[in-house]
């Protein structure tokens, strides 16, 4: 491990730690077996570092689409051995990857979305703005769609799409013509340019308040290069299905799209469908998981003030009633 991998994982401070462990612990200390942890957002390995370190039994399934965090976290969780199983895979994998690994589900699951700590920290990857860099934030350089592909290609309406529907920037007319007008020159290649193109394409008094203007433009690229919303449509119900009766999940969203995804199917999965009129609820009819969190739950103030990038999370949890029918 070189001394910038060895700053960087010690410097990495898994959000809302204490809250996690205490949603997940139930599910894996009493099936019985050897208990599966999926943490299908693997980046440095925190989570599941204090996971493995607090349950000696259980067994860990790690995902990530980023090679890069993948060697790190193997480094940090080798002294675990066989106890960890390792996958680089998108979190909308989970089946085919449980399917190849032999394993019918999991007991806990943790999706910490988002852009990880590495990810940020490095200004070649180019997902932060405070940085110049090549405009590429992908989560994995194997992948072949860049940012950069998406400003100098996509159409204006498209590019106007994605900005108002990611980023919910409601100036995404202005800043994609914009975009077209300056790529029509020369192409958009770093991250600064572009940047500082939508600072100058929304009203000066709009500048002056809510942090960097880009950042609403940077998050819609960043979705659209990396197809996360589509991807977590897929994945919630998936890693759903995975669990036992018993088994639970908790789910770290840090922007409002992900949040409202979450939401919608936690909330669809613990309500009671029986049709209305009937005299007493049907069995098959049951809710099939319950709520763990009341509503969103936040971090704490003092969490927010030692580790800034908790401040916008919002996690949400729930455990499994009863099997599918």
């Amino acid at each position: 491990m070189d001394v910038g991998d060895h700053a960087a994982e010690a410097g990495h401070v898994p959000v809302m730690l204490g809250r996690v462990l205490e949603l997940l612990a139930p599910a894996v200390q009493v099936t019985g077996r050897a208990p599966v942890y999926l943490d299908a957002t693997l980046g440095l390995g925190g989570h599941a570092e204090a996971m493995l370190e607090a349950h000696p039994g259980l067994r860990l399934v790690g995902l990530d689409r980023d090679p890069t965090a993948l060697e790190r976290s193997a480094r940090r969780l080798a002294r675990f051995g066989d106890r960890v199983r390792l996958e680089h895979a998108v979190y909308d994998e989970l089946p085919a990857v449980l399917d190849r690994i032999g394993l019918p589900g999991v007991d806990a699951a943790l999706f910490d979305l988002g852009v990880s700590s590495p990810q940020l920290d490095e200004a070649e990857r180019g997902f932060a703005y405070s940085y110049d860099a090549p405009l590429d934030m992908r989560m994995d350089r194997t992948q072949s769609l860049t940012a950069a592909e998406v400003v100098n290609t996509y159409p204006p309406a498209e590019l106007a799409r994605i900005l108002r529907e990611y980023g919910e920037e409601r100036f995404a007319q202005r800043i994609a013509a914009a975009i077209v007008r300056e790529r029509a020159k020369e192409p958009l290649e770093s991250t600064r340019r572009l940047a500082d193109l939508v600072r100058t394409s929304i009203p000066a008094a709009t500048r002056r308040t809510g942090g960097n203007p880009a950042k609403r433009t940077f998050q819609a690229l960043r979705i659209e290069v990396n197809g996360e919303l589509d991807i977590w449509r897929r994945a919630l119900p998936a890693a759903l299905g995975a669990l036992p009766v018993g088994g639970r999940i908790v789910v770290l969203s840090y922007h409002s799209l992900e949040d409202r995804i979450t939401k919608r199917v936690l909330a669809a999965e613990a309500a009671d469908t029986t049709p209305p009129g009937l005299p007493v609820p049907l069995p098959e009819h049951r809710p099939r998981f319950r709520l763990l969190t009341r509503g969103a739950e936040l971090p704490s103030g003092e969490e927010t003030t030692t580790n800034p990038r908790a401040g916008s999370v919002r996690l949400r949890a729930a455990e499994r009633l009863r099997e599918a029918t």
